[in-house]
Parts: C-alpha cells; sequence; structure tokens
C-alpha cells in the first residue's frame, strides 16, 4: 500500500478514534463538532474565497491551499508522524489568519457553515477572531 494511504487511513482512523472517545465520555455536542469539523472548513474557505470583502489576491491564496492540501506533494511527507501534517496544519491556520484579516466578523459567521463554538474555536486556532 502506499505510504499517503497509508497516512490518510491513520489520519481517519485517528480522527475516527477522536470522535468515538468524545460519545464515550458522554460529550456528543463536542463529538459532533469534530465530526463536522473537516466538512465544514471545506465548505468554509470555498465560501469566503468567493466574498467580496476578500482581495483577489487572499482568495487566490486560498484557492492555492485548497490545491497544495489536496496535492500528494508536501513539504513533510504525510507518512512522518507527528510532522507529517504540522506543514498542513500550519500553512492553514497562516493562510485563514491572512484571509480573514480583511473581513469583517459578521461576513466570517455567515460563511461558517457549522456550529459557533466551531467556528470560535477556528479564529482562536488562525487568532483572527
Amino acid at each position: 500500500m502506499p505510504w499517503p494511504l497509508v497516512a490518510l487511513a491513520a489520519l481517519l482512523a485517528a480522527y475516527a478514534l477522536l470522535i468515538g472517545a468524545l460519545l464515550l465520555a458522554g460529550r456528543s455536542e463536542h463529538a459532533r463538532a469534530v465530526a463536522r469539523l473537516i466538512p465544514d472548513c471545506i465548505v468554509f474557505v470555498k465560501r469566503i474565497a468567493r466574498h467580496p470583502c476578500v482581495p483577489r489576491g487572499r482568495a487566490l491564496v486560498l484557492a492555492g491551499l485548497v490545491a497544495y492540501l489536496v496535492s500528494p506533494i508536501d513539504l513533510v511527507p504525510d507518512f512522518i508522524p507527528g510532522l507529517g501534517l504540522l506543514d498542513d496544519a500550519l500553512l492553514v491556520v497562516l493562510a485563514l489568519r491572512w484571509a480573514l484579516r480583511a473581513c469583517p466578523r459578521a461576513a466570517v459567521q455567515a460563511a461558517w457553515p457549522g456550529s459557533l463554538s466551531s467556528l470560535r474555536m477556528l479564529l482562536a486556532l488562525a487568532r483572527a477572531g
């Protein structure tokens, strides 16, 4: 099995274990928020990149981010434990931080498809809120 598929399978397994642990701990609301975070982020980046508050250059950076994330070529290969996803996470945080600084909070909230608590967490990670 190729390394990228192994890394993807490991990431999905860790994601599922986190959601399962939250469910077993009786935190179904948190489990739901974690389960929806990745799909919500995909929809959010797509929406915010098209929003008029985001200048064209910043929208292109977000489009480039999506292209980089789906590309099999990474700065640090994803199969390296601990470090493999670090470059992806760092680029997501930096790109969102830069893009969201151009938008008013109301526009960011309108573009976010998930719960308000998930948005707060994302903004705290990106230090844009």
